[in-house]
């Protein structure tokens, strides 16, 4: 099937639109991608940044590049992220793919030459993932608007969990130098920053591949002393067995938010070995306690999937129960999906019915459980991280819908009385 044409496009001189979908890793890449096509003069295209973590995202990503074609019928239409890296073919094959780039491929300048990227009958432009053994620290001046920036510190993931196609995307684990991180880092915080995110596949497996084999906690150490004048540092998503004891001792430093996003997947001991997880159910348990213990106003968020291969009633149970036993305020519950070419792929699978139902129940629980922790917040006083006109978040990550506040600065916070709450997201006032 041939790429789209491009003999018949329109001259234009409006910058390229980038469209991202999945994880924050994605938000900061794309940033990159923005940047380095502006400066390349490559005009009016459009750029998509998919993911692969469940076959729902890849189709979320076709539906996305036909929607987008409809929109612009001119623009070039490029596709590169996860779902490109793994199975380029495929979206090579729709007609209105005009080039599809890997993921080391769209951090690179060059890529973005317009005569170069959009010249030629090439479709596919995607290395082997497998043979990249570094990731390069990218200067960014923000993201585009957001009032927090993201910072790549690691990419890839040397784990094979039995579920997960990622690895197959990202490539094995490598990390950006401590020097690079604090460079950017203190970049971002001359632009008027509040806030930086630390970013990465895997990110607690930071360091493993550099000189000394330095831990997260090093690197968060350095970050906070190096670059005084961050407010705030915030860690994004991490494995639950990986975090080292420096980590474990900055989380009482003030700047640290006091939020963390754990990687559990299940509550069952059984289906954690099934999944090639590293921890098991009392792990999860202790490290949220002892989270809680050196940060009382700490929240935290998790990833628990429902259905896997041979999950039992008994077994998903215990992910409801884990929710209350780690006192979890963000719940992102996923449905089981298979993924071609993983060995969860090959297990007895569950029917789609009983996949779809507990899955339900479980965003049923994650929802008792937001609503049980925004109840914590009704009645204070809070600073509020201004994210646009009338929305932001509190330090620990819980939404806020601002009342009064038209004229705040984003990227600023404000003080706010937090009078009730939707379920959702808090509501505050101008005190």
């Amino acid at each position: 099937m041939a790429a789209r044409a491009m003999t018949d496009r329109k001259p234009s001189s409006r910058p390229s639109q980038v469209i991202t979908l999945g994880c924050r890793l994605n938000s900061y890449e794309s940033e990159v991608m923005r940047g380095h096509a502006d400066k390349a003069g490559l005009e009016d295209a459009v750029i998509i940044n998919t993911c692969a973590v469940t076959a729902e995202a890849v189709r979320t990503a076709r539906q996305t590049i036909r929607r987008a074609a409809r929109d612009k019928p001119d623009a070039p239409i490029i596709v590169t992220g996860c779902a490109a890296q793994i199975d380029a073919q495929m979206f090579a094959d729709m007609d209105e793919v005009t080039r599809v780039i890997g993921n080391h491929e769209k951090m690179q300048a060059e890529t973005y030459a317009p005569l170069d990227l959009l010249g030629g009958t090439e479709t596919i432009r995607v290395n082997d993932i497998m043979s990249i053994t570094e990731t390069a620290g990218h200067l960014i001046d923000g993201m585009d608007g957001r009032a927090r920036a993201y910072v790549q510190v690691q990419n890839g993931c040397d784990h094979r969990c039995t579920f997960c196609i990622i690895p197959y995307g990202r490539g094995n684990s490598r990390s950006v130098p401590a020097g690079d991180v604090v460079n950017m880092i203190k970049n971002l915080v001359d632009k008027g920053h509040y806030e930086v995110v630390l970013t990465g596949v895997d990110l607690t497996s930071w360091g493993a591949d550099l000189p000394g084999q330095p831990q997260l906690g090093n690197l968060v150490q350095r970050i906070l002393k190096l670059v005084p004048g961050l407010p705030q540092l915030r860690i994004s998503s991490i494995d639950a067995i990986e975090m080292d004891e420096a980590l474990f001792d900055t989380m009482t430093d003030p700047r640290i938010a006091p939020f963390m996003h754990l990687s559990l997947q299940h509550g069952d001991n059984l289906i954690l070995k099934r999944m090639k997880r590293r921890h098991s159910r009392e792990d999860a348990i202790e490290l949220a306690q002892r989270l809680r213990t050196l940060r009382p106003e700490i929240a935290l968020g998790a990833d628990i999937i429902a259905g896997f291969p041979t999950e039992t009633e008994s077994a998903f149970e215990k992910c409801i129960q884990l929710i209350e036993d780690c006192n979890i305020a963000f719940l992102h519950a996923f449905p089981y999906s298979p993924r071609p070419g993983t060995p969860a792929g090959r297990m007895p699978q569950l029917d789609k019915a009983t996949i779809k139902a507990r899955a339900a129940k479980l965003r049923e629980a994650g929802a008792k459980a937001l609503s049980r922790h925004l109840d914590t917040h009704v009645g204070t006083l809070c600073d509020v991280l201004v994210e646009t006109t009338g929305r932001g978040r509190l330090s620990d990550f819980t939404p806020v819908t601002l009342e009064g506040f038209e004229t705040a600065e984003t990227g600023r916070p404000v003080r706010a009385q937090i009078s009730r709450h939707d379920g959702e997201k808090l509501i505050g006032t101008a005190p």
